[in-house]
């Protein structure tokens, strides 16, 4: 069961970076969208459904079988800190995420007031996150 587990980890997390990657990429263009044009409607359908259908549902996943595999391995317990590390990371990926929440609702209500120069900036933290968060499971250098 254990290995199944951590193919449905891989998978959600996989499902859950690529909408984290696009997302912020969305809202640079949707930036650009006059309000109440056909443009704007089409990004905001865009975002919700990648938000609802992919990313929030991937990220659910992503922790629910993480969790389990963290149970299962006892890594908590046995005096790493490369685990910590990635859970730090994971929770600012997790609070990126709530943040692309609301900045969705934002648009959805045509209430955004951030330049697609914010989403630029934003767009990179996945990134960032990620790299730290591969270093830490795969090499494991503290």
């Amino acid at each position: 069961m254990y290995e199944w587990i951590k193919a449905l980890h891989l998978i959600a997390v996989i499902s859950w970076m690529a909408g984290l990657f696009y997302l912020p990429r969305l809202f640079i263009y949707h930036c650009d969208a006059k309000i109440n044009s056909e443009k704007s409607e089409t990004f905001k359908i865009m975002e919700r459904r990648l938000l609802n259908i992919i990313m929030t549902p991937a990220m659910m996943i992503s922790w629910g079988a993480g969790l389990y595999l963290l149970s299962a391995e006892d890594w908590l317990y046995n005096g790493d800190i490369w685990i910590y590390i990635k859970l730090l990371c994971l929770i600012i990926m997790t609070i990126l995420h709530c943040m692309l929440i609301l900045y969705c609702h934002k648009f959805k209500l045509d209430e955004n007031i951030k330049s697609s120069k914010f989403f630029r900036i934003i767009n990179e933290i996945p990134t960032i996150l990620m790299v730290i968060i591969i270093i830490m499971v795969i090499v494991k250098p503290f």
